[in-house]
């Protein structure tokens, strides 16, 4: 590993390149003197007068030139901006991506059960191959098993108190007071339901971790509105009065992967796993049950070394080309790509191989499930609308599976580098 010294040496040099110390002090002050370009006009309807004012102020200072205004605000944008007001603000255009599908693949699961083609969005040569590749191992053995464990969405209020006597006393009054909340909370949803109430004194902090379940919604805005209710009913009922307090105090494990998720829920918890004759590994990915094992305990060991939350190989890649292709909240990748795969080769020339993840954070109602492409994407999976949420969260992990299998099974073969370079940058 390079050291810190090093490593800044280098840095200073690409600073100091061609400038002084006096120069880069000149750089870095703030500048008050220089006009301000036009701010752009912030707008909570989505209206094509602001969006043309937007672009006006665009192709005057920025980069921008009338072909990229062509590319971003076309004919179907223009027609559909109403469409985007509750999803987005300052409109000017929508972004197009590639769109892959892989598939069938077979899922035998508590919620979701046949054979799904998934689409994948992403600029990533590559990608759709390999868990398309993936997809058809476990297929064509019969499919992969999927369970979804557990669920929960959480918000984390803080509170501060003039002791830690008053913090443990607001506990207390917590705790005895969990229907009185419940009723609060639960009156902003049809949905919502708050399930646990979790409180961790720090001092005289209080952070209270409040789980709500969320019906086929993902729910992030939902357990947001129903937290301020509920410290609404504490502010107003508790005879303990925090000095200040926030509705969110970064111990939810929002939009980040952490320890306490990881080891609990965050969305759903959902796990994966199927069993490969070594036939099939052979067959398909050029390699063999023990190689794969091999592989897998040295990646296992290198991920603790490097201080990684779980052991896996890439769940990032599909989770992000999937949630983009189907509404989802994309910086939920963030806490959703946590996990862990495990491989074991079993008697008779067989490989084991699972996933777990504990943090899917996905809906097929609200957000951006309604947005045309969006709801395309779902409907190609089939799993649009109520009722598909936990079928989908299965089919998430599910698709992770495939994703290590065929990365796995590529780096196992010596194939993974001339895979990128077919795909992404031509023939070899």
């Amino acid at each position: 590993m390079p050291s810190a010294f090093e490593a800044a040496r280098r840095m200073i040099a690409a600073m100091l390149d061609g400038r002084t110390s006096a120069d880069l002090d000149k750089r870095s002050r703030p500048d008050t003197t220089t006009p301000l370009k036009p701010w752009i006009r912030p707008s909570k309807h989505l209206e094509p007068t602001f969006t043309a004012a937007n672009w006006k102020v665009l192709l005057g200072n920025s980069g921008a030139t009338e072909a990229d205004k062509a590319e971003l605000y076309d004919a179907k944008a223009q027609e559909q901006l109403v469409g985007y007001e509750h999803n987005v603000e300052n409109y000017i255009g929508t972004l197009r991506l590639p769109v892959g599908v892989i598939g069938p693949l077979r899922v035998n699961g508590i919620f979701a059960k046949g054979d799904y083609y998934v689409p994948l969005a992403t600029s990533e040569a590559a990608l759709v191959a390999s868990y398309g590749r993936g997809a058809r191992l476990i297929s064509s053995v019969g499919g992969v098993t999927t369970g979804t464990l557990a669920e929960a969405v959480h918000r984390s209020p803080g509170f501060a108190f003039a002791t830690t006597t008053e913090a443990g006393l607001f506990v207390a009054w917590v705790c005895e007071n969990f229907e009185l909340l419940k009723t609060a909370a639960e009156e902003t949803t049809r949905h919502g339901k708050l399930v646990e109430l979790s409180p961790h004194v720090e001092g005289d902090h209080v952070y209270l971790v409040c789980s709500y379940t969320t019906g086929d919604a993902a729910g992030q805005n939902m357990v947001t509105i129903a937290t301020e209710a509920l410290c609404a009913a504490i502010l107003g009922h508790s005879p303990l009065k925090p000095i200040y307090w926030f509705v969110e105090a970064n111990f939810s494990g929002d939009k980040k992967a952490s320890a306490m998720s990881f080891v609990g829920v965050r969305g759903r918890k959902v796990t994966a796993s199927v069993e490969l004759p070594g036939e099939e590994i052979r067959k398909q990915l050029h390699t063999t049950p023990q190689r794969m094992e091999q592989y897998w305990r040295m990646s296992a060991l290198g991920g603790v070394m490097s201080g990684s939350i779980g052991v896996q190989g890439h769940y990032a890649n599909g989770l992000a080309a999937l949630y983009l292709a189907t509404g989802q909240d994309a910086a939920c990748v963030a806490e959703s790509a946590v996990g862990v795969t495990r491989i074991e080769t079993r008697e008779n020339d067989k490989l084991f191989v699972s996933v777990t993840l504990p943090n899917i954070i996905v809906g097929t109602v609200g957000g951006g499930t309604n947005l045309p492409t969006q709801a395309a994407g779902l409907n190609v999976l089939g799993l649009k609308g109520a009722g598909n949420a936990r079928a989908f969260g299965e089919v998430c992990a599910a698709v992770c599976l495939a994703g290590e299998l065929s990365i796995i099974g590529a780096l196992c073969a010596h194939e993974f580098v001339n895979a990128h370079k077919n795909l992404a940058r031509g023939k070899a």
